[in-house]
């Protein structure tokens, strides 16, 4: 089909330990990732990192809230050392609650 433009996604490539946001025409161009250390139980979010001819698209904040959720459907706690994902949290509180309580004052949640 020519013309036709893929919506952006977001892909857990684990061989990487990274969510990949693949987006261009043909919905194959890497944008972006959000690196992470995936250990029991908790997946901690290291860096993240869009490309900056697909910079101003809210790419960022897709990748952000697909790694989230995915990280809420497999139900595991987040540590957000990248100041990205944490910044990001901190404006959508609704996902403040994946972070463990205990810890969410060091992360300034």
């Amino acid at each position: 089909m020519t013309g036709a433009f893929m919506e952006p996604h977001v892909m857990d490539r684990p061989e990487r330990s990274r969510y990949e946001i693949l987006a261009g025409e043909d919905g194959t161009e890497t944008a972006g990732f959000a690196e992470y250390h995936l250990s029991e139980g908790e997946i901690a979010f290291i860096h993240t990192e869009i490309d900056p001819r697909f910079a101003g698209q809210g790419l960022g904040s897709l990748l952000a809230r697909d790694a989230l959720d995915d990280a809420r459907a497999r139900g595991l706690l987040v540590l957000p050392y990248c100041p990205f994902i944490r910044g990001w949290i901190g404006k959508h509180p609704e996902y403040a609650d994946l972070v463990p309580e205990a810890r969410r004052a060091r992360f300034g949640l």
